[in-house]
């Protein structure tokens, strides 16, 4: 049976990942379709932050959070570890 630890290791875990998600999904569902018209009057590079966040700002936030996550994960498993 797993002890408190590892439970704790893999809540932290998870709650990371749902953070990414929740911010992943906020970015290029919400900015890039959703509130695409509440950000039509901004211009960012020519054209209106809605679409920029559809075509680029996505997989920015997409590439910065691959990173992000690296390191808290480096920092979660040095914390309980499991560090390799």
């Amino acid at each position: 049976m797993a002890d408190n630890s590892d439970n704790d290791y893999w809540e932290a875990n998870l709650g990371l990942i749902k953070m990414c998600l929740v911010i992943w999904a906020l970015v290029s569902f919400g900015f890039g379709i959703l509130l695409r018209p509440l950000l039509k009057g901004i211009t960012v590079g020519g054209t209106d932050l809605g679409f920029w966040f559809a075509q680029q700002g996505s997989i920015l936030v997409f590439l910065a959070l691959i990173f992000f996550y690296a390191w808290r994960m480096n920092a979660l498993d040095r914390k309980y570890g499991v560090e390799e």
